[in-house]
């Protein structure tokens, strides 16, 4: 979703990204029907304009969506393998060509920066450290690239690259944007989506690494074992929640 971060060390910001005043717990809504893009992509706006305006609070919104690819700003249409096999839309966040699908995880972020660090790189990096934290909980050893954005696993068990190196596949996505300070969009994980799907483009732009899941990682683990992992590594992060309807 966001394929490059330049001139970063972000091991460095492994800080908390908590809010620095006395403020409200975080929504943390999780919906269980799929839902579409468009509505999902209305549903943030609208609520980052709320949020700005202070007439809402921040929420992190889980959901799955149905088969469908989204496009960054920095989207190329070469990495566009297949364009009439799934719906494509224009996303207006980071990054360039990902996928959506039933069995992925997604996590919209509506976070007042504000509140918390003006910083956009520590914001990406406390994104990165939450899923990390959330696949620790799995016995998964999530980790990070300076060259690229996202969470990687080692994979022992496939062939060494041509350059005699462990190969890698990613795991999980982030995407962001910021509008006067407030994030939308946000992160997905792969929990056992079809992955068949990600031969339709060329991931994040990034074409010399594979993507996984937990389920090919050999770990048939439920949403909901999922959800309760990340709503934990995220108070540990990004401070309190409470579970709205």
């Amino acid at each position: 979703m966001i394929s490059k971060l330049k001139h970063t060390d972000r091991n460095y910001l492994l800080h908390h990204f908590k809010a620095t005043h006395n403020a409200s717990p975080v929504e943390w809504k999780i919906s269980d029907s799929l839902i579409e893009y468009p509505e999902a992509l209305r549903y943030m706006q609208e609520r980052v304009e709320n949020i700005s305006a202070k007439t809402a609070y921040e929420q992190v919104w889980l959901l799955e969506h149905p088969p469908l690819y989204t496009a960054g700003t920095s989207a190329q249409q070469k990495d566009l393998l297949a364009p009439h096999s799934l719906p494509v839309y224009e996303a207006g966040r980071g990054g360039e060509f990902t996928y959506h699908g039933p069995g992925q995880r997604v996590a919209y972020v509506m976070l007042d920066l504000k509140r918390r660090k003006q910083d956009i790189r520590a914001f990406i990096s406390a994104l990165e450290q939450w899923i990390i934290q959330t696949l620790a909980q799995f016995n998964i050893k999530g980790e990070r690239r300076e060259d690229r954005v996202g969470v990687w696993v080692i994979r022992p068990d496939r062939p060494l690259t041509l350059n005699g190196t462990f190969a890698e596949d990613k795991i999980a996505a982030i995407g962001i944007r910021i509008r006067r300070w407030v994030s939308f969009h946000g992160i997905c994980i792969n929990i056992d989506p079809d992955l068949s799907h990600y031969t339709g483009i060329v991931p994040c732009g990034i074409a010399n690494h594979g993507v996984t899941s937990l389920l090919d990682l050999g770990l048939p683990i439920t949403m909901h074992d999922v959800d309760i992992a990340m709503k934990q590594a995220f108070e540990q992060i990004f401070g309190p929640t409470i579970d709205i309807s």
